[in-house]
């Protein structure tokens, strides 16, 4: 019978396990490299506010739904560093916008929740096999609030997927659930965030923990940097913070043990600047070329090139889509 202890020991090697990492862009050795802008010889469709994470079961990004700002998607788009590819499933989720998922290490599957189709908020829950590249609908007896933007990260202790807070229609939502693998089950920590959508929330394999930064809130934009060590959440005091963020996400640079976040929206102007979290700072960095400005866009780390890539999205002052992938290594 296996151990049942779970560290982010067992976490790193299936995510990063025989992938060649390139010499990250953040090393302090090699201030020069920056953001590159790919040809992928199909490009990723225009659009915004999609659920996106990495698959290390199949080595591939996986993106579903998303929107236009007329229609919603429920299409599925894999990427393999080199081409975007549509995946025809036999059982697929309705249309969505605004969805999140992260992957579940325990399960080996993605994990998909909320957003919304329409006037309709969504409280279904979908998992994603890379092993079979098929979606089931989970049967939960708990369900969380319907809610979009919520944060779903793995958790530091254990592997499985946490939900943290997301906007239920009239409020916003510190509430906190953990993917069991059959069921929602709650969490009440001792201390926990602000209520917010659309922040951060990245994985610190380095630290052990989950970094959160800004969100959108009852009082607009919050920016403040939470910490969740699997059992409570602490509020950090760093010198330098970014500008109030939201609709971004971040990645982790194994190389460099950084996390990394570009762009989202600050108090209705995008940006396009690249930010890192060392684990009790933000430093903001100057590489010599960077994607546009964007918001509700996908960034994920990439490890089969040790690339984080940042994909599609929109620009709010215009409500321009991208199509664009760009990676920085």
């Amino acid at each position: 019978m296996l151990a049942s202890k779970f560290t982010l020991s067992h976490v790193l090697p299936l995510l990063l396990a025989g992938f060649a990492l390139s010499q990250s862009a953040l090393s302090q050795t090699t201030p020069s490299h920056g953001w590159t802008q790919l040809n992928p010889s199909t490009p990723f469709p225009a659009r915004a506010a999609f659920a996106s994470a990495y698959d290390p079961i199949s080595k591939k990004v996986i993106v579903f739904g998303g929107t236009d700002g007329t229609n919603q998607f429920n299409d599925t788009w894999t990427f393999d560093g080199t081409t975007w590819t549509q995946i025809l499933t036999s059982d697929t989720p309705g249309a969505r916008a605004d969805a999140t998922m992260a992957f579940d290490l325990k399960t080996r599957k993605l994990v998909m929740f909320g957003g919304y189709r329409g006037f309709l908020f969504l409280n279904d829950t979908w998992l994603w096999d890379g092993a079979t590249m098929t979606w089931t609908q989970a049967q939960p007896t708990t369900v969380p609030t319907a809610a979009t933007n919520p944060s779903l990260f793995t958790d530091p202790l254990n592997g499985h997927v946490d939900l943290f807070g997301g906007y239920q229609g009239r409020f916003y939502s510190r509430s906190m659930y953990q993917w069991t693998g059959s069921d929602w089950k709650p969490l009440n920590p001792s201390t926990t965030p602000y209520p917010r959508a659309g922040a951060v929330a990245t994985l610190d394999f380095a630290r052990r923990n989950v970094v959160m930064f800004g969100g959108i809130s009852d009082n607009w934009v919050t920016q403040n940097t939470w910490t969740w060590d699997g059992r409570n959440w602490t509020q950090q005091q760093p010198a330098n913070q970014p500008p109030p963020l939201y609709f971004t996400v971040g990645g982790y640079d194994p190389t460099a043990r950084l996390v990394i976040v570009f762009g989202g929206g600050s108090v209705g102007v995008d940006q396009n600047i690249t930010w890192t979290w060392d684990g009790s700072n933000w430093q903001q960095r100057f590489p010599p070329s960077s994607p546009p400005a964007r918001e509700l866009f996908g960034t994920v780390w990439y490890p089969p090139a040790g690339d984080l890539l940042v994909f599609g999205g929109r620009l709010f002052s215009t409500n321009a889509l991208y199509d664009d992938t760009w990676s920085l290594h």
